[in-house]
């Protein structure tokens, strides 16, 4: 099974690759401002599902452009959970930075996943079980103990009614506590990342099965944990996801549990508390200084 999605996953990103050679003709239209999708998603998902279902006509499909295809007798409890470009606004933008992902779930598992980076031929997967491997080598998470070591990446607010303001106010709790926060563009790409060592840990709100499925299991199967910002693993359908190894996991937890939908009632008060005070400039806490006092009538004023 896992070959048949890898066998998937390398002609969509064929699909997609030619696509790029010439991105300004591709045809794009948006499902819901900022949210788009082009021909070469449609067309990447078709060939993904025709090689799928060729190998398991009885298997369900679960995919991003298409919606829930039932399976039949023995396959129905095999869902194949597929976005067939992770990325989109990237990719009619020219940055290489998305990916293809399709992941197995039987029953309630996460057993297969591939996520592949057709830009830079770089192929992750994993089978439940087995490890998780990038291009035939086997992956772990990183080994950093502390969050002000650890570099995160992370996925902003798009949509219209996305909470952008709660989400600034925990990124500004994140950042001054880790080495450096980065938006890559392809939450599937960024939980690879992840179990390969190169980001400490992930965080974004907003996401869909599709996006965080495949991501998943590489890193759970690459040593890491995968949740919800309170850290329960049941976290799918939640739209909120969050990975890391364990040490920095809990740390996580720690800094930005508060804003989960699923938070205590206690944390949720406190945090729409805060969203609601004005902001008090850092330096009104203490005496001025005398860089702080306007310049004297003999003292020229700066010209910036």
């Amino acid at each position: 099974m896992l070959n048949v999605a890898i066998k998937a996953a390398r002609l969509a990103g064929t699909i997609i690759n030619r696509a790029a050679l010439d991105v300004e003709s591709v045809r794009v239209s948006a499902k819901q401002t900022n949210d788009f999708v082009t021909e070469v998603d449609h067309a990447a998902e078709a060939a993904i599902i025709d090689t799928l279902l060729t190998a398991y006509p009885d298997h369900a499909i679960w995919a991003e452009e298409s919606g829930k295809r039932e399976g039949k007798h023995g396959g129905a409890d095999h869902v194949w959970i597929i976005d067939p470009l992770d990325g989109t606004t990237n990719f009619i933008h020219g940055f290489p930075v998305y990916c293809v992902s399709i992941a197995l779930m039987v029953g309630n598992k996460l057993e297969q996943a591939v996520i592949y980076d057709p830009s830079r031929n770089d192929l992750f997967c994993a089978t439940r079980g087995r490890g998780a491997y990038m291009n035939d080598r086997r992956i772990r998470v990183a080994k950093r103990i502390a969050m002000r070591e650890c570099l995160f990446s992370t996925g902003f607010p798009f949509r219209p009614g996305d909470a952008f303001q709660t989400y600034m106010q925990m990124l500004g709790d994140v950042m001054p506590k880790c080495a450096g926060v980065r938006r890559p563009g392809s939450a599937a790409l960024d939980l690879a990342y992840v179990a390969a060592g190169f980001t400490d840990g992930f965080f974004e709100m907003g996401l869909s099965p599709w996006d965080v499925a495949a991501g998943a299991l590489l890193v759970t199967e690459a040593g890491g944990l995968v949740g919800n910002f309170t850290g329960e693993s049941d976290f799918l359908e939640q739209k909120e996801c969050m990975a890391a190894n364990p040490k920095i996991y809990g740390q996580l937890v720690s800094t930005i549990g508060k804003y989960s939908k699923f938070a205590s009632a206690g944390d949720k008060a406190a945090v729409r508390q805060s969203l609601a005070a004005p902001a008090m400039p850092a330096d009104s806490a203490r005496p001025p200084a005398s860089d702080d006092l306007p310049p004297s009538p003999s003292e020229p004023a700066a010209p910036f």
